[in-house]
């Protein structure tokens, strides 16, 4: 009770602490000092900006000494009117604001009277004079017009230097269908980059990827920051990408497009397609990509409310070919008789597993037999069901037709429709609201190579079912409060929600194929999860069943609540605030096939490493080892929650018109991970080698997981213009974000026992432990593998690490929550080295 009343006590204190910058997630500023032809600052002159889109308008006047600042904008384009007594009113006919961003206008008045207008047609300056953040602004007719291959919003993030693309891995297409990139920045891993969209969440924080990659149609502006940034952003280490959504406004206007590509306009690889492929016939794979959509804006009622919407369809079919083994014609003449002779005299030489002594290790001892040939009593029934499903070789191979003996060709889809709604509310010169719904829907299909029977090698989306479906809902308001006091509100929403399922979901083959049905230990098991074909893992014939990222149920979601508050007091503009925000996530993992892998090992037929074939191993029914994993049926709702707390303080001190200070501190609480019931997590102490079981014992929700209460991050920046043309800045800023793949949430303790057991079974010879590793076997076909077992949970709440029968895989984590941490310092120089180009 203590520290939650000290926690209540220290976020009151920082929301009155002193801060950093103009920034806000969402609005953008127009600030600067107002001087006469002398030089001299110009008190209480009237400030007007006028939304040239939407007609309304805000005013302020300056100060005592000539400062005046405008905020709370929403990027778009705004007309400046700056009046005084004695002198002539000036227009600043455009000046164009981008959210986390203030525009510096200096204006100079000419002495006059109010009847007597001068007009500016110049663009504002470009030079940032008023923080330290290292970023670049892309708006709307820039991203309309930069080459972006697919249109991928993401891709963004390579323009800037720094970013690497992460090269020989990426997630897996059925997980990242919306196709964000996992780029590197400044050194930091790609999960460190947070993405907010209007100001809000956009970021899984599991995987570290965009949750809503949108159309490029429906951004108005992105501002991609690398270092610096100010203290109401975080969870982060690496970059921030901020966009915000289009608004109508006063016209009705629109856009559409269509984008076409495919193989006849593409560029053949010298080095893999100088010639045509075998299969196919074509020097590159038949592929055909269609893009197409648009967007539509405008007025419900003039001056008051606006409407936004744009939606993008993508319709892809991708052709691949595929050169693989399969057993020969002799195999199939032979092998499928229940009497006579099985004839392997095509392959390697076979041994006799049930030949030789358990004394003798990796295979020693073991006889061949005569000529390859197998009595067929002696063929797994369940081998010979599956082995009747194989294509025949379609092709002369090599190894006397042994290897690289099938080829076939096929094609993967891939379609997807992505929309987006918006709407904005003027209710007043002083209260504005607007609301944004998002949602993308993907699909992705592949029939398998061997056919819908005994599937095949895992070639793209091959033998995969999966639907995906985000949703992403930010909705806010800001209003006026006095003209030095504002305050603006936003709640977020997001949804990340893949599914895949294996293409005979709902089927049991496995059963029918007679595996386990010996013992009765049967790998589909009746229901959903285990359905479909296991995983058959060969080594010289190619491996076949499902094989694929599947099943993957994921259902993870993050309600959002922000607050800030901004006052503006002299040459100061302070700004505090909450970030609060509760995740909720629900995965079935795919990490392990449920109905299981199955591994026939060519050692099983060997000879002190001399012969042995995997399909001689198979055929005997001898599985050397196996995987799956196993849903305790109790627990299978298990899910992780997690609270996190952010606030924050920050100021930007105009020390002269030429000295700009921001400061500011940030305080980050992630509060430790919990489960949603009773016995539905299980925490790893991998110090006391037990699993601390949710709920039991001693133990809360959250495995007593130590809380840390001291992540503050301060960050500064300092900037001087130099002269009108150069600005020197340097900052410095201390971030925490999540990590990755379950650092801190998801991906670990509802992984482990009691709620799932990654079961690994393997033959073990208690005489002779090198007679192991696949030179016997685990268990036959006939009889399947044993059944995977659950313990008791002790009254004590804790469990052995890897089970009772050290057989279970399990996740660790530190018992307290330990933060990834970056510091990062910053100088820069920008300069203006012509009008058009600065630098």
């Amino acid at each position: 009770m203590r520290r939650y009343i000290l926690l209540i006590a220290l976020l009151g204190l920082l929301s009155f602490s002193p801060a950093e910058a103009f920034s806000q997630a969402i609005y953008g500023s127009i600030f600067g000092t107002i001087i006469d032809p002398s030089g001299t600052s110009i008190p209480n002159a009237k400030v007007t900006v006028i939304n040239l889109s939407k007609g309304t308008r805000t005013e302020t006047t300056s100060n005592a000494t000539g400062n005046y600042s405008i905020i709370h904008l929403i990027p778009d384009a705004y007309a400046l009117r700056i009046t005084a007594s004695g002198f002539k009113v000036l227009q600043w006919k455009s000046i164009t604001v981008a959210a986390d961003n203030a525009v510096r206008v200096d204006p100079q008045l000419q002495i006059g009277t109010a009847n007597e207008v001068v007009q500016v047609f110049a663009e504002a300056p470009q030079l940032k004079t008023d923080r330290a953040d290292v970023a670049v602004i892309f708006d709307e007719k820039t991203l309309r017009e930069l080459p972006l291959l697919d249109r991928n919003f993401t891709s963004l993030e390579l323009s800037s230097p720094g970013t690497q693309k992460l090269s020989g891995w990426s997630h897996a297409a059925t997980e990242n269908p919306q196709g964000g990139q996992q780029i590197f920045v400044n050194g930091q891993h790609f999960s460190g980059t947070g993405y907010e969209l209007d100001g809000t969440d956009n970021q899984d924080p599991i995987l570290g990827i965009i949750v809503i990659n949108p159309n490029l149609d429906s951004i108005a502006e992105v501002k991609w920051t690398l270092q610096n940034y100010d203290a109401e952003f975080g969870k982060a280490i690496a970059g921030i990408m901020a966009a915000q959504t289009r608004s109508g406004g006063n016209t009705l206007h629109g856009s559409g497009f269509w984008f076409r590509r495919s193989d006849a306009t593409q560029a053949r690889d010298p080095f893999t397609q100088f010639q045509k492929d075998s299969v196919t016939g074509r020097f590159i794979p038949s592929t055909m990509w269609n893009q197409f959509g648009g967007s539509l804006g405008g007025p419900l009622i003039k001056n008051k409310l606006f409407f936004f919407g744009d939606y993008q369809g993508t319709r892809r079919k991708t052709g691949f070919s595929v050169k693989t083994t399969v057993p020969t014609q002799l195999v199939h003449d032979t092998c499928l008789q229940t009497t006579g002779f099985c004839d392997l005299s095509e392959y390697a030489t076979v041994y006799d597993p049930a030949t030789g002594t358990p004394q003798a290790g990796q295979g020693g001892d073991r006889r061949a037999f005569p000529d390859n040939l197998i009595p067929n009593a002696r063929i797994s029934t369940p081998a010979r069901n599956i082995l009747a499903l194989f294509p025949l070789p379609n092709t002369v191979g090599i190894n006397g037709g042994t290897f690289n003996n099938f080829v076939t060709s096929s094609s993967e889809l891939f379609n997807d429709n992505t929309f987006d709604t918006r709407i904005d509310y003027e209710v007043s010169d002083t209260l504005h609201t607007f609301g944004r719904y998002s949602s993308a829907q993907f699909r992705l299909s592949g029939q398998p190579v061997f056919g819908p029977k005994i599937g095949g090698p895992h070639v793209g989306f091959s033998g995969v079912v999966a639907t995906i479906h985000n949703h992403s809902l930010a909705a806010g308001f800001d209003k006026v409060i006095s003209p030095s006091l504002l305050t603006d509100f936003r709640f977020g929403y997001f949804k990340y929600h893949p599914e895949t399922n294996k293409f005979d979901l709902g089927t049991s083959p496995a059963n029918d194929f007679g595996i386990g049905s010996a013992t009765g230990n049967l790998l589909n098991t009746g229901d959903k999860l285990t359905s479909g074909l296991p995983e058959f893992i060969m080594g010289y014939i190619s491996s076949f069943g499902d094989i694929c990222n599947c099943p993957l149920i994921e259902n993870e979601q993050q309600f959002q609540f922000v607050n800030n508050w901004t006052k503006i007091s002299g040459n100061h503009q302070f700004k505090f605030g909450a970030d609060v925000r509760y995740a909720m996530n629900l995965r079935i993992p795919s990490d392990g096939t449920r109905t299981g892998a199955l591994m026939f090992s060519s050692r099983n037929t060997s000879h002190e490493g001399d012969g042995g074939q995997d399909l001689a191993t198979f055929l005997l029914g001898n599985v050397t080892s196996f995987f799956r994993f196993v849903n305790n049926q109790g627990t299978i709702d298990a899910a992780e929650r997690q609270k996190r707390i952010f606030s924050y303080g920050q100021d930007i001190w105009r020390v002269t018109r030429k000295l700009t200070v921001n400061y500011g501190l940030r305080w980050e609480l992630y509060f430790p991970e919990s489960v949603n019931g009773k016995g539905k997590g299980g925490f790893a102490n991998i110090e006391q080698g037990v699993i601390r079981v949710a709920g039991y014992g001693p133990y809360g929700t959250n495995g007593n997981i130590d809380m840390k209460y001291t992540a503050f991050a301060p960050r500064l920046g300092i900037a001087y213009e130099v002269n009108p043309k150069t600005v020197l800045r340097m900052g410095y800023g201390r971030s925490f974000d999540l990590g990755v793949f379950g650092s801190l949430f998801g991906h670990t303790v509802t992984e482990n026992l009691p709620v799932l057991v990654a079961q690994n079974v393997n033959a073990q010879n208690t005489v002779n432990p090198n007679a192991s590793n696949g030179y016997i076997a685990a268990f036959t076909l006939a009889n399947g593998p044993p059944a995977a077992q659950f313990p008791t949970i002790p009254s004590n709440g804790e469990l052995p690490l890897q089970g009772p029968n050290g057989d279970a895989g399990t996740a660790v984590r530190p018992t307290f929550v330990r933060l990834p941490t970056v510091d990062a310092w910053n100088l820069t120089i920008p300069a203006s080295v012509y009008k058009q180009y600065w630098g």
